[in-house]
């Protein structure tokens, strides 16, 4: 059986996960750090455990292999979205350069953690480059999409492309706004989910037009998301399989225009683990290998 790293929606097989244990850790780690990072507000520990466990539960019937990153001393409460430190292609783990500058110590101890289990890597983007996995996603085997943000800048990019250029990936640039400023999570991710070879999950409103039409003409059906319904994460979807989804409860919406173009949607509660610090289930999650 093969296995490819360059997808968002074939069938997951090995995800490495941050439980709340290991990036929250305490009350006091909690009450130090949420405002700096501009949480909503802070997480209530107790319940974010309770949702986490059932979102590791959910993950578990879907995903057969699942790691966990260890606890660091030099990690933020950030770190539970631990898809943003480093990105998958078949040919080994990109280590980022983070472009909020409160995460910088996570890229390192996630290339601890590949080294540590033989993953490979291919590269590392150094300063002045900045680039988060939370802008990338897979459109195609070929195809990387890279969105251009505050987090996310031209040096980044360029290291990304020189990286990716040997293996013949093009590297496709989302021009993305500025949308609440430099302080806010905002990435290509938040407006685009991959979900089926043809299918995504869009908030077009604060989608680059030619990327957008760039989407429709490689063939993309897009299942668009509603306004009431973007800052709450309906477009923050992650493929288990091919148009089978995980989304943060209560985007009904948006769940159902997904049913409707025949996926299977399981959902759990995000109050305090998603909602507050601004990430969904892919933010939650660091695919490696999925089911070619």
């Amino acid at each position: 059986m093969q296995y490819t790293c360059q997808s968002e929606y074939k069938k997951l097989e090995f995800v490495v996960i941050k439980t709340v244990e290991e990036a929250f850790i305490n009350e006091e780690k909690l009450k130090n750090e949420w405002t700096a990072l501009n949480y909503l507000s802070k997480p209530d520990l107790t319940r974010a455990k309770e949702e986490y466990k059932a979102f590791k539960n959910l993950l578990t019937e879907k995903a057969p292999h699942i790691s966990c990153f260890p606890k660091s001393d030099s990690a933020t409460i950030d770190s539970i979205y631990c898809r943003d430190a480093s990105i998958a292609t078949d040919y080994g783990m990109i280590i980022c350069n983070m472009g909020k500058q409160a995460r910088a110590m996570e890229p390192a101890a996630q290339m601890k953690y590949f080294e540590a289990n033989n993953i490979p890597i291919l590269g590392t983007i150094k300063a002045p480059g900045t680039l988060e996995g939370g802008d990338v996603a897979w459109l195609d085997k070929n195809t990387l999409a890279v969105g251009h943000t505050y987090r996310t800048n031209s040096s980044g990019i360029a290291q990304l492309k020189e990286l990716l250029a040997p293996h013949k990936i093009e590297v496709l640039v989302a021009e993305l706004p500025h949308y609440k400023g430099a302080t806010d999570v905002f990435h290509l991710m938040s407006i685009l989910s991959p979900v089926d070879k043809d299918l995504a999950v869009v908030y077009s409103p604060l989608m680059p037009i030619s990327f957008r039409n760039e989407l429709l003409h490689r063939g993309f059906t897009l299942v668009e998301v509603p306004e009431q319904e973007f800052e709450s994460m309906g477009c923050n979807v992650l493929a288990t399989d091919a148009r089978e989804c995980i989304m943060v409860a209560g985007n009904p919406l948006t769940e159902n225009a997904l049913k409707k173009a025949g996926c299977t949607v399981y959902t759990y509660k995000g109050e305090e683990i998603s909602y507050k610090g601004g990430g969904g289930p892919t933010c939650l999650t660091r695919p490696i290998y999925r089911r070619d």
